[in-house]
């Protein structure tokens, strides 16, 4: 593969995971916004699902970026060492 190629890859995988978080984000705020009956419906007693969707915000935010280091680990990674390789 080359490296532009391997440049490519890794540019679409990066636009799509920011597009992914920047929409939970985003959505998240426009509930808060336009939606604040919904997010102040409770759940179970000190818990909303305000409360409920901010938490799951930051917890798909930490998987999303776990998913991109796993991927870079294992593709992007392989990809610059085997073009180190090639050139020798």
């Amino acid at each position: 593969m080359s490296s532009h190629a391997l440049h490519i890859r890794r540019w679409r995988i990066a636009i799509a995971l920011t597009a992914a978080v920047a929409a939970i984000y985003f959505g998240f705020i426009l509930l808060i916004a336009y939606r604040k009956d919904v997010m102040a419906t409770l759940l179970v007693p000190g818990l909303t699902v305000g409360i409920l969707l901010g938490a799951l915000v930051i917890v798909l935010s930490w998987w999303l970026t776990w998913v991109y280091v796993r991927w870079a680990n294992r593709h992007f990674d392989a990809g610059l060492a085997s073009l180190g390789t090639e050139d020798q």
